[in-house]
């Protein structure tokens, strides 16, 4: 099954747009690594919850070897600034059990 990988962000109010656009305009450096499944950034709908950025992985393996990669520190390379972001979130790391998928039905 798959490995999913959530990075939950706090966005400051006012650094949305921003934070959205960077996704919309990003290298694309993940979609070439081997494994890479897909790529979801979900925006909150409600008072004090964080952007969610979620990557599914073919497997842990795959997932760490990008981590590690030359190309993830080069789609990392320009962060936000400091004050674009509040503390808290972080990553969660999930291994699928069972899902499904109307996509794979068609």
């Amino acid at each position: 099954m798959s490995f999913i990988v959530n990075n939950r962000v706090h966005v400051n109010p006012g650094y949305e747009a921003e934070f959205e656009a960077r996704f919309r305009v990003r290298a694309g450096e993940i979609d070439k690594q081997p494994g890479f499944v897909a790529m979801r950034v979900l925006r909150p709908q409600g008072n004090q919850a964080p952007y969610v950025v979620e990557t599914e992985w073919e497997s842990q393996e795959a997932f760490r070897t990008w981590v590690g990669s030359d190309d993830f520190k080069r789609a990392h390379a320009n962060p936000m600034p400091p004050e674009a972001t509040a503390e808290g979130g972080g990553l969660e790391q999930f291994e699928v059990v069972e899902g499904t998928d109307t996509a794979a039905n068609v």
